[in-house]
């Protein structure tokens, strides 16, 4: 099914773009830009971005606000990172735009978290009462986890392994460049989808899944140990706080009960194509590394 909405005008809109750095954000802000549309791409280190204006923000330093919000009608939130609590810095940020100007507000939050829950759930919840026009895109896990210098991406490079405490419970996996270009529409098209999106992959898999795939297009054995809820959270507090790694092995452990063993349509839906699939990931991984010489 094709996205029927029509965008709107590039020369009177400006969309700020918080995390622009980052691994949906850098992909929105190059999409925004790439349509023709006015970015203002938001980082702690004003770091320049082809085709947008930089601009210093920083969640804990409200005096960063106004500068990154001054024009702007159109907000991308990407919550604090690490931060149990975004909604103690996040809803004064959003009040603060709203009254500057801002109508429309898509925040990234998470398919684990319904409105209402913990963390970002808090946010979702006050976005409606904040803004005309909102959405909240809740994607499932992103295949960017398995890339780069993430915890899973070392493991499996140094000792051919993914850790969880998911089981054998499945993930409609979601590539991010799928993410940004809902939020795209979600941020440009005439009318805002005024509702929280999940957003999947186009299949739901175990890690047991995963570490086949990435064997079968890498060549290197790869293997998903189970680990308890109590290890997983050990492992995490060894690098994170305590509360917010609790939080993230209670979300494996609810991987393990079902809680995310679903797949949605709502990438075609809004973009009009289809969500790509984890093998497809993997097979671009590998060519960008050998691209990059490292294989």
């Amino acid at each position: 099914m094709t996205n029927t909405n029509t965008s709107t005008s590039t020369s009177t809109s400006t969309t700020l773009v918080i995390g622009a750095t980052g691994t949906t954000g850098s992909r929105v802000t190059a999409r925004l830009a790439a349509e023709g549309h006015r970015v203002r791409a938001a980082s702690r280190k004003a770091t320049p971005v082809d085709g947008a204006q930089a601009v210093r923000f920083d969640w804990n330093e409200p005096a960063t606000w106004a500068a990154a919000l001054a024009g702007v009608d159109r907000v991308y939130l990407v919550p604090p990172i690490g931060s149990s609590d975004p909604a103690a810095v996040m809803l004064p940020f959003l009040r603060q735009a709203r009254a500057t100007g801002a109508r429309r507000a898509v925040l990234l939050g998470s398919s684990a978290i319904p409105a209402g829950g913990p963390a970002v759930g808090q946010v979702h919840e006050e976005l409606p009462g904040l803004f005309p026009e909102w959405a909240v895109l809740r994607p499932s896990w992103f295949m960017q986890n398995f890339a780069g210098h993430t915890p899973h991406a070392r493991s499996i490079r140094e000792e051919g392994a993914i850790r969880t405490a998911a089981g054998d419970g499945r993930v409609g996996f979601i590539d991010a460049g799928d993410i940004a270009a809902v939020a795209v529409r979600a941020l440009t098209d005439e009318r805002a989808p005024d509702t929280d999106l999940i957003l999947t992959g186009p299949e739901a898999l175990s890690y047991d899944d995963v570490a086949a795939i990435i064997t079968e297009v890498t060549g290197r054995p790869v293997e998903h140990r189970h680990l308890t809820f109590e290890e997983l959270r050990d492992r995490w507090a060894a690098e994170i706080p305590l509360e917010f790694a609790t939080m993230l092995a209670g979300m494996d452990r609810a991987i393990a009960g079902g809680a995310e063993d679903r797949t949605t349509d709502a990438v075609a839906r809004l973009t009009g194509r289809p969500a790509g699939t984890l093998r497809a990931f993997v097979e671009r991984d590998v060519r960008e590394r050998d691209v990059r010489g490292n294989g």
